[in-house]
């Protein structure tokens, strides 16, 4: 269905007054930032154990030198083939930004429940850049509520984003940020997380297809994703390189 068709001063009207909400929109950003920033912390006192390329690492190692860590948890279980295809489109959106987080005293990391091997494989396969450590054996994922057991999952209520949902709303890996801030102490504290949708404004195409003529054009939260390596004629594009 295509939209009402109108002159140009009437599409001027229209447009002034979107602009209005967005400038709304945008001012409101700025205020929940700033409530974000005044955000309380909670000191973390669990020593977590990460399997990397170089070896183990803990929690305070993973920060690189640099004051504040960002970990995105990313769906990849143990027993999974492949990482889920949302997880895999907001990371496509991370290399680039790395070198401006770096500069900025900030090192982002993802983190999966797999083993490292199987994080690895699938990061070649993706062909990414930033660093993924593995924290099986490790309470990490279920102390910030994005992986569940199923001993979790067979209870009556699972607490993620910070409710009690329906465990048949849940998974046994869900997506999440987390923030942290280490000290000169070495002190490291939980700044802020966010689960579900919470993180959508780092995929950068959702940000541009909300400005195309038909949006995201989809009937259910990115139904229309895939792994990048699997949309059609993408193979034949990656081998002529």
């Amino acid at each position: 269905m295509q939209n009402q068709v109108v002159s140009r001063e009437q599409w001027l009207e229209a447009r002034r007054a979107l602009l209005l909400k967005e400038k709304e929109a945008t001012h409101l950003r700025d205020r929940v930032n700033a409530e974000r920033l005044a955000m309380p912390w909670v000191k973390v006192d669990n020593d977590y154990v990460f399997d990397t390329p170089q070896g183990k690492k803990g929690l305070s190692d993973l920060f690189d030198g640099r004051s504040q860590l960002m970990i995105y948890h990313f769906m990849l279980g143990p027993d999974w083939e492949a990482g889920c295809p949302g997880c895999s489109f907001l990371s496509d959106h991370v290399d680039g930004a790395l070198p401006h987080l770096n500069h900025h005293d900030v090192t982002w990391v993802a983190v999966s429940r797999a083993p490292l091997a199987k994080i690895e494989a699938y990061k070649k396969r993706m062909g990414w850049k930033f660093p993924w450590v593995s924290s099986f054996g490790s309470d990490f994922n279920f102390d910030y509520h994005v992986s569940f057991s199923p001993e979790d999952l067979a209870k009556d209520k699972v607490f993620y984003n910070f409710t009690a949902i329906e465990p048949a709303e849940a998974h046994d890996e869900l997506p999440g940020l987390s923030s942290f801030y280490k000290n000169e102490r070495g002190e490291i504290f939980h700044t802020y997380s966010s689960y579900a949708r919470g993180p959508e404004e780092l995929i950068g195409t959702l940000m541009i297809l909300d400005r195309a003529p038909k949006g995201r054009n989809e009937e259910g939260t990115m139904d229309f994703v895939k792994r990048h390596d699997e949309y059609e004629g993408a193979r034949k594009t990656q081998s002529r390189h």
